[in-house]
């Protein structure tokens, strides 16, 4: 599961990251960004393999998700949630500041990856972009973003249901469906501040896809039923930095829940082995 620490963001909220030390020397780092439902702990297979490969890989539970129960299900705003990944980066950038620092963004994660670019210019030197939420098929009804959007007003520490709880959005596995559906770590609400927020990221995202210069790597699965993989990857080419696309056949959502042989996770350690 990975060495556990916490990491003290510059507004004092301290968010849970799990480090899988690297087999060897490390040839770059690996920086994990979760989905708006899951956390860290989906993910300790790819991030063991991607540590045995060389690479000092950390995942990182965004506050208020995950193992971190302070706030739970909110946030300031967006600006916040890109620095707490920025100021991590920053961190690791300070031990050794020569090793490459790639941040890859899971599901909604991927929106945060984007974002970083922007946000802070020159920081990393690759995304790796997995199923990203940048276009979702899935949002919540209209009459319910209303009140969202009056409740961010009023009562913005009231709780609205993610529109993700069906298992069976993420995998096709009936075992890890069930996984999603125990498992206690999940996030299963969250306030209309965060959800406000994540609304405002998708207008930030439209001017901050013009500053990704860096190369990245976007993969998609076939059978995606949370985001729409045209759109996504039209969405993507508008990065004026180096791209690289796939499409996995057969794939759903979360492709750490795809069969151990999977080509996936092969395919990332490539693209990166390539690029250090």
């Amino acid at each position: 599961m990975g060495e556990l620490s916490q990491f003290a963001a510059s507004d004092g909220y301290r968010f849970y990251a799990r480090h899988y030390p690297a087999a060897g020397a490390p040839r770059a780092r690996l920086v994990f960004v979760h989905g708006i439902r899951s956390h860290g702990g989906w993910y300790a297979r790819s991030c063991a393999a991607l540590a045995a490969a060389g690479f000092d890989v950390f995942f990182l539970d965004r506050r208020g998700a995950g193992l971190n129960t302070a706030h739970r299900g909110d946030t300031p705003n967006f600006r916040r949630m890109l620095d707490d990944v920025a100021e991590f980066v920053q961190s690791l950038r300070a031990e050794r500041g020569g090793l490459p620092v790639f941040v890859c963004g899971i599901s909604w994660g991927g929106k945060l990856a984007v974002g970083l670019p922007y946000r802070k210019p020159n920081l990393v030197d690759g995304l790796v972009l997995l199923c990203p939420g940048l276009v979702p098929k899935v949002a919540p009804p209209l009459p319910r973003r209303a009140r969202i959007a009056v409740a961010r007003v009023f009562r913005p520490w009231k709780f609205f249901p993610i529109p993700l709880n069906e298992p069976e959005l993420f995998t096709g596995s009936g075992a890890w469906q069930q996984f999603i559906d125990t498992e206690p770590h999940g996030l299963r609400a969250a306030t209309a501040r965060f959800l406000f927020s994540s609304f405002s990221l998708d207008i930030y995202l439209r001017r901050a896809a013009k500053h990704v210069t860096v190369p990245t790597f976007l993969a998609l699965a076939e059978h995606d039923r949370i985001i729409d993989n045209a759109r996504t990857a039209a969405f993507v080419a508008r990065f004026p930095g180096p791209r690289e696309v796939v499409t996995y056949p057969g794939a759903h959502h979360t492709l750490e829940f795809e069969a151990a042989d999977h080509p996936w996770l092969g395919e990332v350690r490539a693209w990166v082995e390539r690029r250090v």
